[in-house]
């Protein structure tokens, strides 16, 4: 069947045999252990307690005082972290994966490390610096991973800017940015060439401080980019707040006139688009446009977005207009919309555009797998589809189950690297959480089948 499938979805066109749609019913489930199943379901109902979602570094502060940092940090090795991190040392993660490519899922790495916008400043270059080094070796760890060398680039990795550069200033840049006539100071094609020569570069809405700030922040991404280009590991860029994202869109752009040009096998550095914001989708509309115009390939990782409530608080504070799509509804109809120009876009430009469905709702992946299959994109081409690691996995196995390329979203780190990490990814994915609730039925369905399977056979004998 697997072998069927695979022929159908390599095909030029839609085959006669008309389209057959996944099952997300969790019968790959089979494919888990009990106790995998179990901890997922006592996890994710946890989880989907407010109270714990919004309190949950005070909660871990409290653990602490009251059962002390070792019980406490075994407790949440047992539950939390494991299921949805990976590991500390490479060793654990490289457990982790193989337990992932057993069940024909890939890795997405991610290095728990962020800046807050308005968050104390940090001191000086060296925080920065050192999240550099940590980059560079989640690069190595990526090519590592693979089974074998992989020259195409399958290696997938996330990047955060904020890691490598004040909000700050990304924030200042945004504002210069979105002045009309003043943005051409800053244009990609400037930015590139100051990476790429290493030359002082003046800007003149940035003092000396910042100026300084903003070379030292392009060297970072210039030798993250150009380590994983020759380590064949693709960097995707992860979208933050509406008054960080045109900064980060100029500083991908700089970096994809660089790297993504057509002679460099495909695009290494990945832009992501949030569905959730009202503008998107002309965005990206005109980003591929211009993108193929200048005969550039195009990386795009598309989700509907996380900082939802956080947005229409600052719009509330700012008095400014809502960023964000009224409803769930909408931001549905424009997650398909997006969907539609990419694989459209794919179907047009075959390998020199890639696109992520990272998305944990069954319509928009059955989506998905329906148009490739009608535009003739095979499952393990240029679209991958992504998911959280330790969540939606009754969709990931039935998608990596039929020969589709699959991506999880891996942290890893410490126990103080990341459960502040995965509290604020709990906070900013509220919906998401919530939306588990079919995921938690689906695994209470397997757990009592075994469970009324062992008894019978019991009977039995």
């Amino acid at each position: 069947m697997l072998r069927i499938c695979r022929v159908l979805c390599s095909r030029a066109g839609p085959s006669p045999g008309g389209w057959q749609p996944l099952s997300f019913d969790g019968g790959a489930f089979h494919l888990k252990g009990t106790g995998e199943l179990t901890r997922a379901l006592l996890v994710l109902r946890l989880c989907a307690w407010p109270p714990l979602v919004t309190h949950g570094l005070a909660l871990q502060a409290w653990s602490q005082r009251l059962l002390g940092s070792r019980l406490s940090g075994a407790l949440l090795r047992a539950s939390i972290y494991g299921q949805f991190v990976a590991g500390e040392t490479a060793e654990e993660v490289r457990g982790c994966v193989l337990q992932l490519q057993n069940l024909g899922l890939r890795p997405l790495l991610a290095v728990p490390t962020e800046e807050e916008p308005d968050s104390a400043v940090k001191t000086g270059e060296a925080w920065y610096e050192g999240n550099l080094s940590a980059m560079l070796r989640c690069v190595d760890l990526s090519r590592g991973l693979l089974e074998t060398p992989d020259p195409t680039g399958t290696a997938l990795m996330q990047l955060k800017m904020t890691a490598l550069m004040s909000t700050r200033l990304c924030k200042q840049l945004t504002s210069w940015v979105r002045r009309p006539g003043d943005s051409l100071e800053l244009s990609p094609e400037r930015l590139a060439e100051a990476m790429d020569s290493g030359q002082d570069l003046r800007v003149s809405c940035l003092n000396t401080e910042q100026t300084r700030h903003l070379q030292a922040s392009l060297s970072r991404l210039h030798r993250v980019v150009q380590h994983a280009r020759a380590q064949h590991v693709r960097l995707l860029v992860d979208a933050e707040y509406t008054s960080l994202n045109p900064a980060l869109s100029l500083l991908v752009a700089a970096l994809a006139t660089r790297w993504n040009s057509s002679g460099e096998g495909g695009p290494w550095v990945w832009n992501t688009y949030q569905a959730y914001l009202k503008d998107t989708y002309e965005r990206l509309r005109r980003d591929a446009e211009a993108a193929d115009r200048a005969g550039l390939a195009f990386g795009v990782k598309l989700v509907r977005g996380a900082y939802l409530d956080k947005e229409r608080e600052m719009a509330r504070l700012q008095e400014t207009e809502d960023p964000t799509q009224p409803d769930y509804e909408a931001t549905s109809q424009s997650y398909s919309r997006c969907l539609e120009l990419m694989l459209t876009q794919v179907s047009h430009r075959g390998p020199m555009c890639h696109l992520m469905v990272a998305s944990h709702n069954e319509d928009s992946v059955r989506q998905a797998t329906k148009r490739m299959w009608e535009l003739g994109i095979p499952p393990d081409g240029p679209v991958c589809f992504g998911q959280l690691l330790g969540m939606c996995d009754h969709v990931s196995l039935a998608l990596g189950q039929a020969g589709y390329a699959v991506y999880k979203s891996i942290p890893y780190g410490s126990l103080e690297e990341v459960i502040p990490y995965l509290i604020r990814r709990a906070q900013e994915n509220r919906s998401v959480l919530r939306g588990a609730r079919r995921e938690q039925e689906l695994l209470s369905q397997e757990l009592r089948r075994r469970l009324l399977g062992g008894r019978a056979m019991e009977l039995r004998a």
